[in-house]
């Protein structure tokens, strides 16, 4: 099956023996890879809240 490589859109065959598929190579996973790095791809979704949440109650993670 030919696929179109997500970064550069080269068309390359779907074949398990590809170690970067979906992508036609290692530069355009890295491509790939910065850009969610850097916050330019994003699922969809509700906010996420920055932080850790609290604790709960009389929990103290220090006794592990």
């Amino acid at each position: 099956m030919l696929v179109n490589c997500p970064t550069c859109g080269k068309s390359l065959e779907w074949d398990p023996a590809n170690r970067w598929r979906p992508f036609c190579c290692e530069r355009c996973k890295l491509i790939d890879l910065g850009e969610w790095v850097a916050e330019r791809h994003a699922i969809p979704g509700e906010p996420v809240v920055d932080g850790l949440p609290e604790p709960a109650p009389g929990h103290d993670d220090r006794s592990h």
